[in-house]
């Protein structure tokens, strides 16, 4: 337990992390990597070297400050992680030495000897916090479908669009697959020639459970965060052997009523299309929306299969292409605007589950809000760490 002394202090370093908590949690990434660079084989290396990571941790740093008289209100946000952290394999014994570095940091950046009550206050909520974290991981990882990467079969590879790439995956032996949560992605980790270290990545799955098959469809970037999905593109073919961890992730569908929409941006439709499905099978009687903005119609991806399951009356399909190719192509043209929302949204539409790129999902959220929706009826997920949308409520 904490002190109301040691609430204080932490409470009032919030400023400071404000101001400073991106600087303090880079420097803790650099000198963790420097002296346990085996940990490389864990993280993503990109989100690394953009800053993602360090911006993601300052964000949890700074909700654990503001949330420190009642901590279960992070609960969230640590489940979030804590999926993260099963898919890629952090373990228990983990915790400690992250809390060492991290506190280590905080002295060197913030100028604090090391029994200033400021380190003293973090290093007793480090300890809390790291226990939630440890038990709710337990959980996860006796709940999983498989213990730590397991080999699955490539049994088929299908290209969606100019940019996108399906995936079928099925276990060695044809062993049966664990059922899964639309809405779930697996972590693929890939050995890539000439790299040092391993890289695992997350890919959603965008095909309903209870399948035969595993499917993942992985949009192929360029630059350095596409050193697995071009790796995937290049050189991964039917018949080969990938390592995968078990289905992870909380976005998943919620227990609602009325109607439901999904509105995806670009790849963001692979958890959204999943739970279409899913959904579309599960409460046929559902009224259903999927919106999909896309560049152009080269680049829109699994758009047959969206087609097909919205083939009944009360599911819709509806695709936005921002710079078509053909001045007629899709259901409207240009980014989405509130207009086309009103159109393609049925009035009786309670729940919105969004997925895409940042800027998309910050733009369609704040103009869902100001159609009347609330954030407890918008749903969404982020493609990299764990984070809140810029946005009020």
């Amino acid at each position: 337990m904490l002190t109301e002394t040691q609430k204080e202090t932490i409470k009032a370093t919030i400023p400071v992390l404000e101001q400073h908590g991106t600087d303090v949690t880079t420097h803790f990434y650099s000198r963790l990597f420097e002296d346990h660079p085996e940990l490389l084989n864990i993280f993503n290396h990109v989100h690394q070297e953009t800053g993602e990571q360090p911006r993601a941790l300052a964000y949890s740093l700074y909700q654990a400050a503001v949330n420190i008289d009642q901590l279960e209100s992070i609960l969230p946000l640590v489940r979030q992680v804590a999926h993260k952290h099963r898919s890629i394999g952090v373990q228990a014994e983990h915790y400690p030495v992250v809390g060492e570095y991290l506190l280590r940091s905080m002295q060197e950046k913030l100028g604090l000897d090391a029994d200033d009550p400021v380190i003293e206050a973090w290093g007793a909520a480090y300890g809390i916090i790291a226990d939630i974290f440890i038990q709710v991981e337990k959980g996860m990882y006796d709940a999983a479908g498989w213990e730590g990467f397991q080999p699955m079969i490539v049994v088929d590879k299908v290209n969606e669009s100019s940019e996108i790439t399906s995936f079928y995956l099925k276990r060695e032996n044809d062993e049966p697959l664990p059922s899964f949560e639309p809405g779930q992605y697996l972590s693929i980790r890939a050995e890539i020639p000439g790299e040092n270290y391993l890289h695992i990545r997350q890919y959603s799955l965008s095909d309903e459970p209870e399948l035969p098959y595993y499917r993942i469809s992985v949009k192929r970037e360029a630059g350095p965060d596409g050193r697995v999905s071009s790796w995937l593109h290049q050189h991964v073919e039917a018949g080969d052997t990938i390592y995968a961890s078990a289905p992870a992730g909380d976005f998943t569908m919620k227990e609602g009523s009325g109607g439901a929409a999904f509105i995806a941006g670009g790849v963001g439709i692979t958890p959204l299309l999943s739970m279409f499905k899913q959904e579309t099978t599960r409460r046929p009687e559902r009224p259903l929306t999927l919106i999909h903005a896309v560049r152009n119609e080269a680049a829109a991806g699994l758009q047959e299969d969206a087609a097909k399951a919205a083939s009944a009356g009360i599911r819709r399909h509806f695709v936005v292409y921002e710079h078509p190719e053909q001045p007629d192509a899709g259901d409207a043209q240009g980014r989405i605007t509130p207009a086309m929302l009103q159109e393609f949204l049925p009035e009786d539409t309670t729940e919105i589950y969004l997925c895409g790129p940042e800027a998309f999902m910050t733009a369609v959220y704040t103009q869902l809000q100001s159609l009347g929706y609330n954030a407890e009826q918008i749903h969404y997920e982020y493609f990299g760490p764990g984070m809140a949308l810029p946005v009020t409520n």
